[in-house]
């Protein structure tokens, strides 16, 4: 019996030590709870976004180009208006009043002129008169010299009044050209956006440092445009003539069509700040002209623009969050011989129940979706996340997929 007792106690001694080696066991080897998806073929659209502004494609601020007191408004804000349509006109009286006194001096010349003509005569047939004397040696030499000498006074005198006429008229074209910039009228047709003046303002003329007095700003609303800043990253991949779509804030529910028409050439530079670091983000200017424009568009909207970069049908895609760099180095492999670590692109895939890294080419990029060139199979499972999961994920780690959840089951 005490054997027997013996046995039975050693039998349950040795099962406690087995269940607690088996236990040990699992507990050596814990599953990862990760999101799987497949690889599967998608139809990808790569955009950039951009923000900025709806502009008009001409956009004209009339400034005075002389002073002077602005004495009619012919438009109000809003108005519109066909190229050579009265706008505004300036008090003209001193333009007026110079033009008279350059008239009067020219008119005063012309008489001075016909004096010295007439005079200009006399001495020329003083001196052919002197002349035929002096052949005949009837006069002296110092007598024909004084006949010379009156000839060319009178010739000098003829051509400095011909100088001066046409010094006054010059000084009339000049005072026509001002009399006549006292009178504004639309250089096209268009829609008056801005008037800044008011009947008996000043309107001041702009120098080096500082600008003239904008006296209104029509705009064609016929052709509008966005104006947005691209980032440097996103703007190699922008071209003339791609395909965009705007969205201005004032109309959240429409989408306006349009293409790239211009892309700047050099980063924009921020009104009073001077760049000194190369670390700097860049912007560049990226004009999208609207295909068709509405008239309810005004100049001023702020808007956002999706410019449609590349576009594939039916290719193979995962999930962005799918996709994790690593380094060589890091899961195994040599260093370079340069001593940089080398990194390479990959997805985590599902063998056999565990995690198996796969480099991969990827190609576009839509919103969600990457699109994968080379390293997958169409139908293979492919973690996707969580993201705490996949940043220390290794070959051959045990995982426990998980139902990926809905936004719409989420309360």
């Amino acid at each position: 019996m005490k054997n027997k007792k013996a046995l039975i106690i050693l039998g349950a001694a040795a099962l406690v030590v087995l269940l607690i080696v088996l236990n040990l066991g699992s507990d050596r080897e814990k599953s990862v709870k990760v999101t799987v998806e497949k690889a599967v073929a998608a139809d990808l659209v790569s955009l950039v976004s951009a923000s900025g502004e709806v502009k008009p494609k001409k956009n004209v601020n009339i400034s005075a180009q002389i002073p002077g007191r602005i004495v009619k408004l012919g438009v109000v804000e809003g108005q519109e208006v066909k190229q050579g349509d009265f706008l505004l006109r300036l008090d003209a009286s001193q333009y007026e009043a110079n033009a008279d006194r350059d008239r009067a001096f020219i008119r005063a010349s012309q008489a001075e002129q016909i004096k010295a003509e007439a005079q200009l005569q006399r001495n020329r047939s003083v001196y052919e008169r002197q002349k035929n004397l002096y052949d005949n040696q009837l006069i002296s030499r110092e007598q024909l010299d004084q006949a010379k000498t009156q000839l060319d006074i009178a010739e000098a005198t003829s051509r400095a009044i011909t100088f001066q006429i046409e010094q006054a008229q010059a000084s009339l074209k000049s005072s026509l050209d001002n009399l006549g910039k006292t009178v504004f009228s639309a250089p096209i047709d268009g829609i008056i956006t801005s008037l800044r003046v008011e009947e008996g303002e000043v309107a001041i003329i702009g120098t080096m440092n500082n600008p003239g007095t904008v006296l209104m700003t029509l705009a064609d609303l016929s052709v509008m445009e966005v104006e947005v800043e691209v980032d440097e990253t996103d703007v190699v991949g922008v071209k003339l003539g791609q395909e965009a779509k705007v969205r201005v804030d004032a109309f959240p529910n429409d989408v306006f069509p349009g293409r790239v028409t211009e892309v700047g050439s050099s980063a924009l530079q921020r009104s009073g700040v001077a760049s000194t670091t190369t670390q700097e983000a860049k912007d560049f200017k990226v004009v999208v002209t609207l295909e068709d424009p509405e008239k309810k568009l005004k100049p001023g909207l702020s808007a956002s623009a999706d410019i449609v970069i590349a576009e594939k049908k039916s290719v193979l895609s995962v999930p962005i969050s799918a996709l994790v760099v690593r380094d060589k180095k890091a899961e195994g492999g040599t260093a370079p011989r340069s001593g940089t670590p080398e990194e390479e692109e990959g997805v985590f895939v599902v063998e056999n129940g565990r995690a198996k890294f796969l480099p991969v080419q990827k190609g576009i990029m839509g919103e969600l979706l990457i699109e994968v060139v080379t390293g997958l199979r169409d139908g293979q499972d492919v973690i996707t996340g969580p993201y705490d999961a996949l940043r220390g994920l290794k070959d051959g780690v045990l995982i426990k997929p998980e139902p990926k959840k809905d936004a719409a089951s989420v309360t």
